[in-house]
């Protein structure tokens, strides 16, 4: 990576830029060779253009927090998440994952998976959202687990929201405080739905859970671990399963709400993985300009907008709540979280001339 003095904002974009002429062409041929008139190319064209734009604006926040937690890895477990990283989020998530979903569902195997997806979009769909409640129930809790453990941290020092957040601090010297408070909105939730569906949701939800507490033990191990890794290892590799689960929780939302706009599963790994190429160059830009500290709440904005959009997932086995509030809503709060960032560092600026 080239440092961040050499490289201009819209050169981190470079490899996204490319990658969104060749997905939207490739888009565009496939609705021509699926459908023969301009009009279709045209419609699976747009559909790939508005895909990429959803997965980008839901994800601000994972680019922010892969950034964060980047910037404390080696260099060379930052290479490895900024390749394998982005071979595994565009290629596992966008397109094996969805697969997988349907091959525990209705039981079959890969291939047939694959075939149903091009042969009988819209049965497959119908698998893909029949998938919803438990998919939100455990990326829910994941999420919540995320945004919950950088407020309740007592070594925090800057707070956005002051009186919430050194409440939170405050409080996270109670040891399992935030897990208690996950179990209990997973008991509120299931209480709102009946049957089969509660208990769904109930077992899903503390899978989630057991999965972050996993991957925080596991981590810290491997990083831990002196003897049995070596120095280029140590701070990398748990920090490296961390990001690929905690950029599957949210990948979650932005696949199944694909299927809102198309049954096409090669569509919509167009566009979402588009969208991912853009999430990976604001995490290099981030970490390589130094965002992060010179903007000292835009981490604060985007742990918000992780504990609502798990909020919201919770939300989304009760009630459909469209995918565009969920991006509109967290792009507003990590907006004014870097407006509020801005006002302090000019008032800084003031008082340090006045002095």
């Amino acid at each position: 990576m080239k440092p961040a003095s050499q490289t201009s904002a819209l050169g981190y974009f470079t490899w996204a830029f490319i990658t969104t002429a060749a997905g939207l062409a490739l888009g565009a041929w496939l609705g021509w060779t699926t459908t023969g008139t301009l009009g279709g190319m045209a419609t699976v064209f747009f559909v790939c253009t508005v895909l990429a734009v959803l997965e980008i604006s839901l994800s601000f926040d994972n680019a922010i927090v892969n950034a964060n937690k980047l910037k404390e890895m080696t260099p060379v477990w930052q290479h490895r998440f900024l390749t394998w990283g982005i071979v595994i989020a565009v290629f596992g998530m966008r397109i094996v994952f969805p697969l997988l979903i349907v091959v525990i569902a209705a039981n079959i195997g890969p291939i047939d998976a694959l075939v149903l997806a091009a042969s009988r979009p819209e049965e497959y769909a119908r698998i893909m959202h029949e998938a919803h409640l438990p998919i939100a129930a455990f990326g829910g809790t994941f999420l919540m687990m995320v945004g919950l453990k950088f407020f309740f941290d007592h070594e925090k020092d800057i707070h956005w929201i002051a009186s919430l957040e050194r409440g939170m601090s405050r409080f996270a010297t109670i040891k399992g405080v935030e897990i208690a408070f996950v179990l209990v909105l997973i008991l509120v939730f299931s209480s709102f739905l009946h049957g089969e569906e509660a208990t769904t949701f109930v077992y899903c939800s503390i899978y989630g859970l057991l999965t972050f507490l996993a991957v925080e033990v596991v981590g810290g191990l491997l990083d831990a671990s002196q003897q049995t890794m070596s120095a280029a290892a140590r701070g990398g590799l748990g920090a490296f399963i961390y990001l690929e689960v905690l950029d599957a929780s949210f990948s979650f939302d932005g696949v199944i709400g694909a299927f809102a706009l198309t049954q096409n599963l090669f569509v919509i790994a167009i566009g979402l993985g588009i969208g991912a190429m853009y999430v990976r160059s604001m995490t290099i830009m981030l970490v390589e300009k130094g965002t992060l500290a010179e903007y000292r709440y835009l981490e604060h904005g985007a742990f918000y907008a992780i504990l609502i959009l798990s909020v919201i997932m919770y939300c989304q086995t009760l009630v459909h709540i469209p995918e565009v509030i969920t991006g509109l809503g967290g792009a507003a709060l990590i907006g004014i979280s870097l407006w509020s960032s801005i006002r302090h560092n000019r008032r800084e600026r003031s008082e340090h001339v006045n002095a």
